[in-house]
């Protein structure tokens, strides 16, 4: 690296660290656990830098937990959610929330549901109330369900199947998970859309929508004693369900590498390669995973890590590379390469490049000063995102639905400062083997002639 860039660099961590200090301690902050008497638990985060409170209510309960023929199901009841109650009729609910100078959304993840709102602190009541209502009382009618699954086909077709590397992901997923429910896109495959009725929106929302499968998480300008007394309030006297069991069926060892090609209208050809990596499950004894996310930012934690200093800089076999880890989660990970063969290269070259480069650092290893630099920018990273109160939220919840402690986040920054240069090479050389790899390529296609699809009309949220 050219002296000036790491001078750069060092100026802007000494920089990051002195302004974000405040941010920091009140990320560091500690998180008041409690729970109800109906098993729903409670998550509370102090953070007074501004009069605000963000509102999460997660349900446990995700694409992993879909059967064969209602995939997608999941997301559809987010949808769902925003339908209204006997209280609070159709279209109510965002309103209420914005009159009161809010904003609320969803997401729907393959390990969990969630909703959220960010409000003045003052409003914190109403949130909670809302959130409650849905959780006990939404009115589910077939008449809604017909237009809402109408948006979500809409909405695959626009997130997945007319955007050609998305195709590509979902198509790697499926191929590298022969059994477990990973293999299933999140959003769902269309014939199961198509056939989905309000009774299976129904038969979920009735199996997983229940005080003891939920978490709220509330980080913001609040007191733990003051979310605890509502939470009470309004979500103390729902009453638990019985759940079912997670049968989920464990995926078997890949026995060889895998390889295929997807046919899509694109405009440039594409390599992505998934190799199968363990996942955190528990974070006090585990090193592998920490290794696993530096050396993903090894090879791509910025501008002039590996890949794009080696392969699109140098040798110029692409124009794009990029390396990363999926490595919290209830099931199982994945350590991702890929990258789009420069002009006048296939996309053989390109992997063969990302290969060569995963081979050149289990040979000859990282060398101490390139991993600090690393470790800096890693923990720089975090440092930034946790100045965000919704993403503090948002690491709360994510971390306690794979069932990590809480406070996972700070004590990931600590376990990335404790991975060392061997541990690094250790774990490229025993993950990043042909065993554990598939591979899909992208062979473009004559782009159609219609314009690419745009968001459907009423579509509010991420997935």
């Amino acid at each position: 690296m050219p002296i000036l860039l790491r001078a750069l660099l060092q100026a802007l961590f000494a920089v990051l660290l002195a302004s974000s200090a405040g941010a920091y301690a009140a990320a560091g902050a500690a998180i008041a656990e409690s729970s109800l008497p109906n098993g729903m638990r409670i998550l509370v985060k102090t953070d007074r830098r501004a009069p605000v409170a963000v509102v999460m209510v997660w349900y446990k309960a995700g694409s992993i937990d879909e059967v064969n023929g209602t995939t997608g199901v999941a997301h559809v009841l987010e949808h769902m959610m925003f339908k209204g109650t006997k209280a609070v009729p159709a279209g109510e609910y965002s309103r209420i929330i914005a009159e009161a100078g809010g904003r609320d959304n969803a997401f729907t993840s393959r390990d969990y549901t969630g909703y959220f709102q960010t409000l003045h602190k003052s409003q914190l009541e109403l949130a909670l109330k809302l959130e409650a209502d849905r959780m006990a009382n939404l009115t589910l009618s077939a008449e809604e369900f017909k237009k809402e699954i109408r948006v979500v086909m809409e909405e695959r077709r626009w997130r997945t199947d007319d955007r050609p590397r998305a195709l590509v992901f979902e198509q790697l997923m499926a191929a590298a998970l022969k059994a477990h429910p990973y293999r299933h896109p999140i959003i769902g495959w269309m014939s199961d859309l198509e056939n989905m009725r309000v009774e299976d929106a129904q038969d979920w929302y009735d199996k997983w929508y229940a005080p003891n499968n939920a978490t709220l998480v509330v980080v913001g300008d609040v007191s733990a004693a003051e979310v605890q007394k509502l939470a009470q309030r309004y979500f103390g006297p729902l009453k638990q369900k019985p759940l079912p069991p997670r049968r989920i069926t464990e995926e078997p060892r890949q026995l060889g590498i895998r390889q295929f090609t997807v046919k899509a209208p694109a405009e440039l050809p594409y390599v992505m390669m998934a190799y199968h990596a363990p996942v955190l499950r528990d974070i006090g004894k585990e090193w592998e995973p920490f290794a696993l996310e530096m050396l993903a930012n090894v090879l791509d934690g910025n501008e002039a890590a590996r890949l794009n200093r080696n392969l699109v800089r140098s040798a110029r076999v692409a124009s794009s590379a990029e390396a990363s880890y999926d490595g919290v989660g209830r099931g199982p990970g994945m350590f991702y390469l890929s990258a789009t063969p420069a002009q006048g290269k296939t996309v053989q070259d390109a992997e063969r490049a990302l290969r060569d480069e995963v081979a050149r650092l289990i040979k000859d290893g990282v060398a101490e000063e390139e991993l600090q630099r690393v470790k800096s920018q890693a923990v720089a990273s975090h440092v930034y995102e946790r100045d965000s109160m919704f993403y503090q939220a948002r690491q709360i919840g994510s971390n306690v639905m794979a069932d990590l402690p809480p406070n996972a986040a700070d004590l990931f920054v600590d376990k990335l400062k404790e991975v060392t240069a061997e541990q690094v090479r250790e774990v490229a050389r025993k993950y990043l083997v042909d065993e554990r790899l598939t591979v899909a390529y992208l062979d473009p296609q004559p782009l159609d002639s219609k314009k690419p699809s745009a968001p459907p009309p009423g579509l509010r949220h991420g997935q």
